[in-house]
């Protein structure tokens, strides 16, 4: 018996989804329970749990049963290429996950402290004052940034000007719904057609690779460095896997640690005795940014695609089936969570360390750049905290909207700049 869910044909459940992804399973979650079978067009049917308890069990399949790579596959590789640590599995996905762990140790990326708050104070500066602004935009110049000379170490000023240019549109394009969903048989048939934007988004492909493996190309010639390209370039990757693994950095630490900083600040702006504890407690600040990323997680699922049948929940999920918490409902369980509904940094104080946390994902696959995410986070919101006094035009909260492949504020936070002055600041 596999677990119940709607009836309505697949298409249906698609635009709903797309529509609204927050009502919808929400809606799935009152009526069926904790465990529901979703169908997409085009694609198998994908079981969500929504406990802390059953989404363990669909972890545990990476020891044996299940392939995250697999089921990103479809998603993502048109973007990421064949050899991401992203859509990888097996052998090849370890032999990737640990060439990418030792850049990406907490320890490591603590080293980026003084730069990422430096390219933070850049972009705070150029902040429009006295008119509401959406907050999310900036903070993804911020992100683009950080991946730009953090990440790929590019400092010419033409190719850094021009993949500014390029990538926002690359991962617009790339996470849309119409190339995303677009069937495999249909690519050859869409990319002679210029104007679709499955052609538009491989003319921006074309374009970043050239820059990329350029890049690639000129740093073997002169070794060194302490971004993380330096770094990959010291290990046996070829030059395919290494821009393999950088696109997997922009997707993974742009839009969605953009976003999380756009839902902190939304979340902030809403709780004023939050708010003034941030700029100078360290250990609430960490704290309030996992709570925000409790209540407002931006990747909303983890799944796994089956290559072996699952027992889950008491029901039978068939071998090809997806199976994945569907994290934002993971993160409201009252088994994991207490007062799941209130918004307490302080359970992060006490020591809950509970694995119903997911926001990265969870079991083996836990995201490789969580540390660095972290970081960014805590030092973005220092920076600009200590430099302005932002407030919310509407203290209404803003809904959950699907936008690429994150869950975003629908309004993308809506602010308002005042320079914070220097009595104030010290």
């Amino acid at each position: 018996m596999i677990p119940p869910g709607p009836r309505m044909p697949s298409i249906v459940q698609t635009a709903r989804f797309v529509a609204d992804a927050e009502r919808t399973f929400e809606s799935y979650h009152r009526r069926y329970g904790p465990i529901f079978t979703v169908r997409y067009a085009g694609f198998p049917p994908e079981v969500y749990v929504t406990t802390a308890e059953l989404a363990a069990e669909v972890y545990r399949t990476d020891q044996g049963g299940g392939q995250a790579g697999a089921a990103r596959k479809d998603f993502l590789e048109h973007l990421v290429g064949a050899h991401s640590v992203l859509t990888l599995d097996g052998d090849p996905w370890w032999r990737h996950r640990k060439t990418l762990n030792p850049p990406l140790r907490a320890k490591q990326v603590a080293g980026y402290h003084d730069d990422i708050a430096a390219i933070a104070a850049e972009r705070i500066a150029t902040w429009p004052l006295g008119r509401p602004f959406a907050l999310r935009e900036r903070m993804q110049e911020i992100t683009l940034e950080i991946i730009i000379r953090l990440i790929f170490g590019i400092r010419d000023a033409g190719r850094t000007g021009r993949l500014r240019e390029l990538l926002p549109g690359l991962l617009a394009t790339g996470g849309s719904t119409q190339v995303v969903l677009l069937p495999e048989r249909l690519r050859p048939l869409a990319a002679r057609v210029p104007y679709l934007p499955y052609a538009r988004f491989l003319r921006l492909r074309a374009e970043v690779d050239a820059i990329l493996f350029g890049e690639i190309r000129r740093r073997r010639a002169a070794p060194g460095g302490t971004d993380v390209l330096g770094r990959l370039l010291e290990t046996e990757l070829d030059d395919q896997e290494i821009r393999d693994e950088l696109i997997t950095m922009l997707i993974a630490g742009h839009e969605t640690t953009a976003t999380g900083l756009a839902w902190a600040f939304e979340r902030f702006l809403r709780m004023p005795e939050v708010l003034e504890r941030l700029p100078d407690d360290e250990p609430y600040l960490d704290a309030a940014v996992k709570e925000v990323l409790r209540v407002r997680p931006v990747v909303y699922e983890a799944p796994r695609l089956l290559d072996a049948p699952l027992r889950l929940g008491g029901y039978e999920i068939p071998a090809g089936w997806y199976a994945g918490p569907y994290i934002p409902l993971v993160h409201r369980d009252p088994a994991a969570f207490s007062e799941p509904g209130r918004f307490r940094p302080e359970r992060f104080l006490e020591g809950h360390q509970s694995r119903a946390w997911m926001p990265f994902g969870g079991g083996r696959r836990f995201c490789v750049g969580a540390q660095l995410a972290l970081l960014e986070m805590r030092v973005i919101i220092r920076e600009v905290l200590h430099r302005l006094e932002l407030t919310a035009p509407d203290q209404a909260p803003e809904a959950r909207r699907l936008q690429n492949v994150t869950l975003a504020p629908a309004k993308q936070t809506r602010v308002t700049a005042r320079a914070r002055t220097p009595a104030r600041t010290a």
